[in-house]
């Protein structure tokens, strides 16, 4: 199973520090979000109903013509491969490990490719899959390139798989608009932005076709009543979203420049999330993880990504951290 961020039970274990003194920065999740609306009895006692107005919204919200509700994104994920016989998947990489773990496992033959490299190797690829923006790098793929190797791909059968967990404060470059177009799969994240991981919904933007195939490997009553319920009210308060979308933009800059001021200038990211390369990238992230500081590592990579703080206070505990750092990089510098 791929490592993840979130492992807060097993940090607190391991450094021996208690799960509430933790200031966990290793998701790109929100970690804010607004009042939850109230759930309606019948949403726990009644078996889940697909007219309640879900697909509605969510349709309003993304601008997509044709969409599928389920258990998080990671849902699609490990079904997509399962509705295409053996076939060359291309994968734009470093991303998400569990794209490549859910193809590889139904027996395709996978090719982790980089993003210069997509235009050389299309001609040999069924399947093209990438992040946007990227997890962890952040970075972002201008929809015209998207749509143009889209079509290349479509033209002879293929798709193209583009997993937007953390595109919604970056709209502009969604190809939700173009989910509808014969072999152009979108993934979106609803726990990310609005903060609520823990829900466990995602929707897969597609052509109608596809999404019934979807359906039937995923079965009924995929996403639970009180699921449906808080997203449906979530997904139609557009000045809710308003107010995230700006706090998280200017959280997102905010966390760029102390990073900077601490001689940890990002290499990439997005408002949910900054991306940091070091030669020393295990030194600081056990440094940090000591101080109750919880961020993710990529060892191989020699990088570490950080989430948003929640409050104030987390703000004044990750500087501090940061600080720390910075001074135990300078030594390590003069050392060497």
């Amino acid at each position: 199973m791929a490592e993840h961020g979130g492992r807060l039970r097993a940090a607190a274990q391991r450094y021996g520090i208690a799960l509430d003194d933790w200031l966990d920065l290793s998701t790109g999740i929100a970690p804010y979000g607004w009042p939850l609306p109230a759930i309606a009895a019948e949403a726990w006692t009644r078996l889940p109903e697909p007219d309640d107005g879900l697909e509605a919204v969510a349709r309003d919200y993304y601008g997509a013509a044709s969409l599928l509700p389920m258990a998080g994104s990671q849902a699609v994920i490990q079904a997509l491969p399962r509705l295409r016989k053996a076939c060359t998947v291309g994968i734009v990489s470093p991303t998400y490990a569990e794209h490549a773990a859910a193809w590889r496992r139904e027996g395709h033959r996978l090719v982790e490719i980089s993003e210069g490299t997509i235009p050389r190797a299309l001609a040999q690829l069924d399947v093209l899959v990438l992040v946007n923006p990227n997890n962890p790098t952040g970075r972002l793929i201008e929809p015209a390139r998207l749509l143009d190797w889209h079509a290349q791909l479509a033209a002879r059968g293929g798709w193209l798989v583009v997993d937007e967990a953390f595109i919604d404060c970056t709209p502009e470059y969604s190809l939700a608009a173009y989910a509808d177009r014969p072999g152009l799969i979108v993934l979106r994240s609803f726990g990310k932005f609005f903060g609520l991981a823990g829900l466990r919904l995602g929707f897969a933007l597609a052509e109608q076709a596809l999404l019934d195939e979807l359906a039937k490997w995923l079965g009924p009553w995929a996403v639970s009543g009180p699921a449906r319920s808080v997203a449906r009210s979530l997904l139609a308060d557009q000045p809710g979203q308003v107010r995230q979308r700006q706090r998280l933009l200017a959280d997102g800059e905010r966390l760029a420049a102390l990073l900077h001021d601490c001689n940890l200038p990002p290499v990439g990211g997005s408002a949910l999330f900054q991306f940091c390369c070091t030669r020393r990238a295990v030194p600081c992230y056990e440094l940090l993880a000591r101080r109750g500081i919880l961020v993710r590592l990529f060892a191989e990579q020699d990088a570490l990504r950080f989430g948003l703080p929640p409050h104030e206070f987390g703000w004044q505990r990750l500087e501090q951290g940061l600080r720390a750092c910075a001074a135990m990089l300078a030594s390590l510098e003069e050392t060497s």
